[in-house]
């Protein structure tokens, strides 16, 4: 299913009216405070989030998975699906590939087929957290950590393979989760696991071409629950700094412990010049994986507010690449995504209208309530017309998931692909 052009502006006629009066009313009232709208608008038009090649499908937990219908069962197909999010949001306009699920077989016709949808290869994704058919060495005790020179050799060469696929399809980066870690007290010993790991990810890193990145990832807890080797952002930074200029701390916004300060790592990780990524999901109790801003979006906002904040003042730190890691097993996967871009361009366009000047002025007089009132005002604005502006402006849906019901996108994906295709990943 291809949703050309002439198909969105039919939508958008019959929404335009409203959006109109929604956008006059904002635009004036931003303008009297100071705030230069076309600037911002622009800004969200062109702000691009990755859509990872394994949330195309229903995703699922090792109690179950329901399918949707119509699944990608191809890495072709899910290319198409990643087109149909960005003709209607135009902000998913790359896609990140997650190795050995989504080996093209052939890439120059990989390559096309993206172009043709308008979109990039962002970071490879390797993986080390399951063993695959027909494996030589097993990752059941660890991959890039583990004892066995084997397995850590195996590993090492798994993530250069991903290189060699990245290099072919125009990707400049790689990003290692390591999965790595121990159930069970004196199941391994820290230092020589850390040492291990750090061995693998120079040897990775001395791999890639000159112009890649590479993105290390942490997690404190699953699928090893006594310990994971690389548990937190400072040892992940760590990491990075041993092996160069071009390794980078990746955070997932769902990859920490209840209440932690996100924000403050992300601030910190800006100043050092070492964020690389950013993952978007929610979560209520650890790694939920839940739809961008379902749970926590005053949070998601208040990490936005540093990140704007280190995209202007901290010319140390490289562009971040942004994707979304959510892939529940309830919603429709592409409403789903469309919910998350949304809840990210919306907390994006919230801190965008944070005056930052005002907030210094506050914090150097240490006034605490006209800070908090700044942070406030901005993130209790609905910038919901400002999002429908840069819509409009690209030529995409004003309301992304109104439009993809009224075209009954997933009845049309069930009609060519059936009810029973399923699509690799968890």
């Amino acid at each position: 299913m291809i949703i050309g052009k002439d198909i969105i502006e039919q939508y958008n006629k019959a929404e335009i009216e409203n959006f109109t009066a929604d956008f006059d009313f904002l635009q004036n009232k931003l303008t009297k405070s100071g705030a230069n709208v076309a600037e911002i608008v622009n800004k969200i038009a062109d702000f691009q989030v990755a859509i990872p090649s394994w949330a195309l499908g229903a995703g699922g937990t090792r109690f179950g998975r329901f399918s949707f219908g119509g699944e990608p069962s191809s890495l072709e197909q899910k290319l198409d699906d990643v087109g149909l999010l960005h003709a209607l949001t135009h902000s998913a306009g790359a896609v990140s590939l997650h190795i050995p699920w989504d080996i093209p077989s052939d890439v120059k016709a990989i390559k096309e087929k993206a172009i043709s949808h308008g979109l990039v290869f962002d970071a490879m994704n390797s993986n080390t957290f399951q063993d695959q058919a027909g494996a030589k060495h097993s990752y059941k005790f660890g991959s890039l950590n583990a004892v066995n020179e084997d397995s850590r050799a195996y590993a090492v060469e798994h993530n250069k393979e991903v290189i060699r696929i990245g290099k072919e399809l125009g990707s400049k980066s790689l990003t290692v989760w390591l999965a790595d870690g121990a159930s069970f007290p004196g199941q391994l010993n820290f230092q020589t696991a850390l040492s291990n790991t750090e061995k693998s990810l120079k040897e990775i890193y001395a791999g890639m071409p000159e112009d890649w990145k590479l993105f290390i990832e942490y997690k404190p807890y699953e699928p090893n629950f006594y310990s994971t080797t690389i548990q937190d952002w400072g040892t992940s930074f760590m990491l990075a700094n041993a092996c160069g200029e071009r390794a980078y701390t990746l955070v997932d916004l769902g990859h920490h412990l209840p209440n932690t300060n996100i924000e403050q790592i992300v601030a910190t990780l800006m100043y050092k010049g070492k964020l690389g990524g950013f993952h978007f999901n929610d979560s209520k109790y650890g790694d939920d994986d839940l739809t961008v801003g379902s749970i926590k979006p005053y949070a998601l906002f208040l990490i936005f507010n540093e990140l704007v904040y280190g995209m202007e003042n901290n010319p140390q730190n490289p562009y971040p690449a942004w994707m979304i890691d959510a892939s529940h097993n309830i919603k429709d996967p592409l409403e789903d995504l469309l919910q998350s871009l949304e809840a990210i361009l919306i907390a994006y366009a919230q801190a965008l209208l944070v005056d930052q000047k005002a907030l210094k002025t506050a914090q150097l007089n240490n006034d605490v309530v006209g800070a908090q009132d700044i942070l406030q005002n901005a993130y209790r604005t609905d910038v919901r017309p400002l999002l429908r502006a840069a819509r409009l402006q690209t030529g995409a849906a004003l309301d992304p998931v109104a439009a993809y019901r009224n075209l009954k996108v997933r009845e049309n994906l069930i009609t060519e692909r059936g009810l029973e295709t399923k699509a690799t990943g968890l």
